[in-house]
């Protein structure tokens, strides 16, 4: 597609840190969740009782952990996915996916009953809305990750999100921490009160503007300028964390570290769907932290990663390498 009129150069510190990604020693795991996407395009987003046209429904690979892993094997990191799919033909339509990014599927569990599965719809300005059934998802149990103790001791970092069961996500976040394993968690689908224990095993935690709104009680409006963000990074403080990272849209991120927050510039593109930017940005830093990368660096990385996303369909449809993210910013 045509780029943007506002279409920017990738700078070169940051071009020379996405090539890096490959050589990384460190390794990521990612613990979460797999679905089959049924998506359709539609001129705008329907009213709640409304019924629209659509296009014709496409399936798409995707699944906050799949996408999230997904992400970080295109760019080269060495990525692990632990989670279940079910015996459906879903199933190996999912795995076949992850295997074709490069990601290790060799310790996912097969459970009965269905895979996981979303429902999309996408508007013409590639705004969404997503409807989510766990299936296989919810069957990734605790005792499932805590036999797998030892791989994730070996790994760089640890990704998660909330599509698992929260006593897997506590589970996993434990197992690492306690290996002294980094542990990056995306609170999504949104958790307003995160339990004491996840929190306490949590290294940096990461959420949009809305998330972020709703989890320290802070005006939630379109536009987080008017934001005192010293006040934000001291009541993550006061929540427990003392690294995280606000995603912003179009308007880019802000990366909260030692006391300190840093505004991170989204980069621009003609976005056609933002299903799985999110999750493409969270498996942006999770390469760049296993590739010993700071944060600030990791999601300076990432606002490159997601708008290169943006520019198509679908969540792991979507995600480029390193050599298309950098030839696209050229």
């Amino acid at each position: 597609m045509e780029k943007s009129e506002e279409h920017e150069q990738m700078p070169e510190p940051v071009r020379d840190r996405l090539e890096a990604l490959g050589k990384a020693q460190g390794s990521v795991i990612v613990v979460g969740s797999m679905n089959a996407d049924y998506t359709v395009s539609t001129k705008r987003l329907p009213k709640p009782g409304e019924t629209v046209n659509g296009g014709a429904m496409k399936v798409l690979p995707g699944g906050k952990g799949a996408n999230q892993a997904s992400a970080a094997a295109r760019l080269g990191a060495n990525v692990q996915l632990l989670g279940a799919v079910g015996e459906d033909a879903n199933a190996d339509f999912l795995l076949s996916k992850l295997d074709e990014a490069g990601v290790d599927t060799a310790d996912i569990l097969h459970v009965e009953g269905p895979s996981g599965t979303t429902l999309i719809t996408v508007s013409a300005e590639g705004e969404n809305t997503i409807v989510y059934s766990p299936g296989s998802n919810s069957k990734a149990s605790a005792g499932y990750v805590q036999s797998h103790r030892d791989t994730i001791a070996q790994c760089a970092v640890l990704g998660l999100c909330l599509e698992s069961p929260i006593s897997t996500v506590i589970a996993a976040a434990q197992t690492a921490h306690d290996a002294g394993v980094t542990v990056l968690l995306n609170d999504s689908p949104f958790m307003d009160e995160l339990p004491h224990e996840l929190v306490e095993a949590t290294d940096i935690l990461l959420v949009n503007q809305h998330e972020v709104a709703q989890l320290l009680g802070l005006p939630d409006t379109e536009s987080t300028d008017d934001y005192d963000w010293y006040e934000v990074v001291a009541r993550f403080t006061d929540y427990g964390f003392d690294r995280a990272i606000v995603t912003l849209g179009a308007s880019g991120s802000i990366v909260i570290e030692d006391g300190r927050w840093h505004r991170v510039s989204a980069a621009q593109v003609d976005a056609v769907d933002t299903t799985g930017c999110g999750d493409s940005f969270m498996g942006t830093v999770l390469a760049g932290l296993a590739a010993k990368f700071t944060l600030l660096q990791s999601a300076q990385i990432g606002s490159y990663v997601s708008a290169y996303a943006a520019t198509k369909l679908g969540a792991q449809s979507a995600y480029g390498t390193a050599e298309e993210v950098i030839e696209y910013f050229s």
